[in-house]
């Protein structure tokens, strides 16, 4: 069935307030630490390891944001792992598996192993050896089925080359080095397909931020981080925007600020700092779209843990369904398709501020996709939101011509 008619949207509801605010949550469990590795499996977000006042660690945590609370996990290389204690070192997680591999101990400069935490079984199992050699303050993030390890410091001093993870067959591939400078203590995460890396220290600190394009295995540099040049700061994504914040910077200051940046505006905001102190190598991670960031030292160990909600955009507490948009770029009509039927409630075109844009026209409209004419949109980027009567939601990114 074709039908054809006017969508006006009002800038009302969940898209009319800002919020940028952070909220103290319940004190990560253990001692005040530092350098911790931090991933997210199956809703929850997971520390291990660090450097308290007294020694590196080794113990892993769990964090549920429903219950604001913390529980004690299997520790790194579970009953036998003695000397595994550690600090520096990186993570990620792909499913119902964590990884934890490089960093410094009590007795080991520099590390290079691999670990796996299976959910399923609560275990760890060793892994193949990180391909580019023991070092430490190396940045780690997980695009689709594989995992990216690269920079730090080694024996021989700072790196820049990076290393392709595959689970499933546990090889490490070699990919292109990192276009900045070599350096430790950068930031590094994933936003949608891509990969970012900035900040950190060369010998001097750095405020450069890179864009690695996974199907290219190319870098692209990006807008400076417009705050001061600084290492040891943390950083997440939630598509479209990325966000850095605290650390040490070119003052020796330790920092609270926190910096938004935007992937179609290729621009940075200053958004609200964190209500504790200025620190050092925190962690963060993300869990149904709300970041959280804790830890970290200042010039002594912390223990504070805080949830911040930024300025609303496509990630929301609520169900999620996969969508595909094509053709993109296009000028005149877009595609919208679901991966199973599904009956739309609404949908809302929205630019980069966001605003929701008016008179979008629905051309058609069935089980499993929707067509949306754009020929009346400028050209540029845009952002769609999609509401179903089942209450699930989806969004995602279109390009006009």
């Amino acid at each position: 069935m074709k039908l054809i008619f006017v969508f006006t949207s009002l800038l009302v509801g969940t898209y009319g307030f800002s919020q940028d605010f952070w909220e103290l949550r319940d004190s990560v469990k253990g001692a005040p630490r530092s350098v911790c590795a931090a991933f997210v499996m199956e809703g929850q977000g997971y520390v291990v390891g660090g450097v308290d006042e007294f020694s590196f660690k080794r113990k892993m945590y769990s964090y549920n944001q429903i219950q604001n609370d913390w529980d004690e996990e299997v520790s790194l290389g579970g009953p036998n792992g003695d000397g595994l204690d550690r600090g520096s070192a990186s993570a990620f997680s792909m499913g119902t598996k964590g990884y934890v591999c490089l960093g410094q101990g009590q007795t080991n400069a520099y590390f290079g192993d691999l670990w796996e935490y299976d959910l399923a079984t609560t275990a760890w199992t060793q892994k193949a050896d990180f391909a580019g050699g023991p070092r430490r303050h190396a940045v780690a993030f997980a695009i689709g089925d594989y995992a990216y390890v690269g920079t730090g410091q080694d024996a021989s001093g700072f790196r820049k080359d990076f290393y392709r993870y595959n689970p499933n067959s546990n090889v490490w591939e070699q990919m292109a080095d990192f276009e900045g400078t070599a350096r430790k203590q950068a930031v590094g995460f994933a936003m949608g397909d891509d990969g970012y890396v900035g900040t950190g220290d060369d010998g001097v600190l750095r405020s450069d931020f890179w864009q690695y394009n996974v199907a290219l295995n190319q870098w692209f540099q990006k807008a400076n981080f417009p705050g001061t040049a600084r290492a040891g700061a943390t950083g997440w994504g939630t598509f479209p925007t990325g966000f850095i914040a605290t650390g040490e910077d070119i003052n020796s200051e330790f920092t609270n600020d926190v910096w938004e940046y935007s992937y179609f505006n290729n621009a940075w905001i200053q958004r609200s700092d964190i209500p504790g102190p200025g620190r050092k190598n925190a962690f963060s991670f993300v869990l149904d779209g709300t970041a959280f960031l804790g830890a970290g030292y200042g010039g002594v160990f912390y223990d504070d843990f805080y949830a911040y909600y930024g300025i609303l955009g496509l990630d929301e507490n609520s169900s999620q369904i996969p969508t595909f948009a094509y053709p993109c770029p296009s000028s005149n009509s877009v595609s919208i398709e679901f991966e199973a039927a599904n009956e739309v409630k609404s949908v809302d075109i929205l630019d980069l501020s966001g605003q929701v844009c008016s008179s979008i026209r629905i051309l058609q409209t069935n089980a499993n996709q929707i067509t949306i004419d754009i020929s009346r949109l400028n050209a540029g980027n845009y952002l769609y939101h999609i509401v179903l009567k089942n209450g699930a939601k989806s969004s995602g990114k279109l390009s006009v011509l």
